[in-house]
């Protein structure tokens, strides 16, 4: 799996624009994995991380193929050289472990057939339990570092993003494996769903 840290120009238009939409900051994402738009790109997960507001915007990708950013964006698109690595999951996941974490999901419970965003912070930390029993982990400690209104220009779509940190323990390994492969919640094209995890 790897793991790959774009850091962004904030001058560069295509990015404020992007910044400013997750539908088409996938869209560019994509590019970065297929040459011919109507291809079908590989799963990946992706992120705009914490702090990106305040400094150089960084989006972390995680995918199953490494992707290609030679061609990435537009020119001044990215402020600094591309880092990308290879992680072993297996390698790293143990039964009974305990690993810091890092998710930025969308909560949510279904009600009369729509998916309904939880906004307070105790729903959503339920939420993340209830995924946790599904994904081989236990929530040791977390927080909410942050909650807000995700908008999608593209289909006019709200998504309530909740930001968490804290501690998990690994209940069992290969489902803990195929949770961070496959993301956490729905949202997923929009940045969200990206499980981050390191060792204590």
């Amino acid at each position: 799996m790897y793991l790959t840290r774009l850091t962004l120009d904030r001058r560069n238009a295509s990015v404020r624009r992007d910044l400013a939409d997750a539908y088409e900051m996938h869209r560019s994402l994509v590019r970065a994995f297929v040459n011919d738009p109507d291809d079908e790109p590989p799963r990946f997960l992706w992120r705009l991380e914490p702090d990106s507001g305040r400094q150089d915007p960084i989006i972390v990708v995680q995918s199953l193929v490494q992707p290609d950013c030679s061609g990435f964006g537009c020119p001044g698109y990215l402020k600094a050289q591309v880092e990308s690595k290879n992680i072993d999951v297996d390698r790293i996941l143990t039964a009974r472990g305990k690993y810091r974490f890092r998710l930025f999901a969308n909560p949510t419970v279904t009600q009369a057939g729509k998916r309904v965003g939880l906004a307070s912070e105790e729903l959503q930390c339920q939420w993340l339990a209830r995924q946790a029993a599904q994904a081989g982990f236990d929530v040791e400690t977390a927080l909410v570092m942050a909650t807000e209104m995700l908008d999608v220009r593209q289909g006019d779509i709200r998504l309530r993003q909740a930001w968490f940190e804290g501690v998990l323990t690994a209940t069992d390994p290969a489902l803990l494996k195929n949770a961070i492969k496959k993301g956490i919640g729905p949202g997923k094209a929009f940045g969200l769903g990206l499980l981050s995890i390191s060792p204590r």
